[in-house]
């Protein structure tokens, strides 16, 4: 069940909308806000304050890289594995980042602090190989550069 303010939210942001179904984007956005991923009970909640089915939210909510369906650390990291990044050396910094976090993709680190995620295409390719934290811009990755970067979030 959603709290009353949550509904509230969500109310507002369905009545920006001429068309509800446009909604369920910004609306899964804001529980993943609220929540840190996306519940099956909030896919649920959107589907019924739309009136529509719970399969057109989840379609939505499990296409989209940046929506998350399982829980995450406090600082997400999307590391983009394109073409012009994986050219440019993504892979082995993908590696690093494993061995650096020592957690696998999709895995939350020990303190809680981090976990990352291989994105497709974050539209900076000009700054490959590059990554977002949490909404984030970092291009022009090496090793020494994600340290870094990671340093300034830990």
């Amino acid at each position: 069940m959603l709290t009353s303010t949550v509904e509230k939210r969500l109310e507002a942001i369905i009545g920006k909308y001429p068309d509800p179904r446009a909604a369920v984007l910004p609306c899964l956005h804001a529980m993943q806000e609220k929540n840190g991923f996306i519940t099956d009970e909030a896919i649920k909640a959107i589907a019924q304050l739309l009136d529509i089915s719970y399969a057109e939210v989840y379609g939505t909510a499990t296409f989209y890289a940046l929506l998350r369906r399982r829980p995450a650390g406090r600082h997400v990291i999307s590391i983009c594995h394109n073409l012009p990044c994986s050219l440019l050396g993504a892979e082995p910094l993908i590696e690093h980042l494993k061995q650096k976090l020592g957690v696998e993709e999709g895995q939350v680190t020990m303190d809680g602090k981090f976990s990352f995620q291989r994105i497709e295409c974050i539209g900076r390719c000009d700054g490959a190989p590059a990554m977002l934290v949490d909404n984030d811009y970092h291009g022009e990755l090496t090793r020494d550069r994600i340290d870094e970067i990671l340093d300034k979030y830990a």
